[in-house]
């Protein structure tokens, strides 16, 4: 069975967690790569990571005792599913540009 597409918030979620952020980091990091489009809410992040947690695509790391600020980064399985994401993508605009002309703007 193909792997379910990645929502875009979800894509820019795990490409931010390429390297260890906190939540707000990641609302920065996400609304950065898409140029504005992509604006987290931090109960939409939280939801998101909470089901990225439970599917072993991230994990949080280990804090200091005293700081509220958990850190996350994403795991090999989060990797692999990145990547499938891409080829996922890739595929799509080659269609698109294929049976569009190909004419690149």
């Amino acid at each position: 069975m193909p792997n379910p597409a990645l929502t875009e918030a979800v894509y820019y979620i795990l490409l931010s967690l390429l390297e260890p952020l906190h939540g707000y980091g990641i609302i920065q990091n996400v609304e950065q790569l898409s140029g504005g489009r992509v604006r987290l809410a931090a109960g939409t992040l939280y939801g998101a990571i909470n089901t990225l947690l439970e599917k072993g695509w991230i994990t949080a790391l280990a804090g200091e005792a005293d700081s509220r600020k958990k850190e996350y980064v994403i795991t090999e399985t989060g990797r692999d599913m990145l990547q499938k994401e891409l080829q996922r993508l890739s595929e799509l605009l080659e269609n698109g540009k294929r049976l569009l002309g190909g004419s690149e703007q």
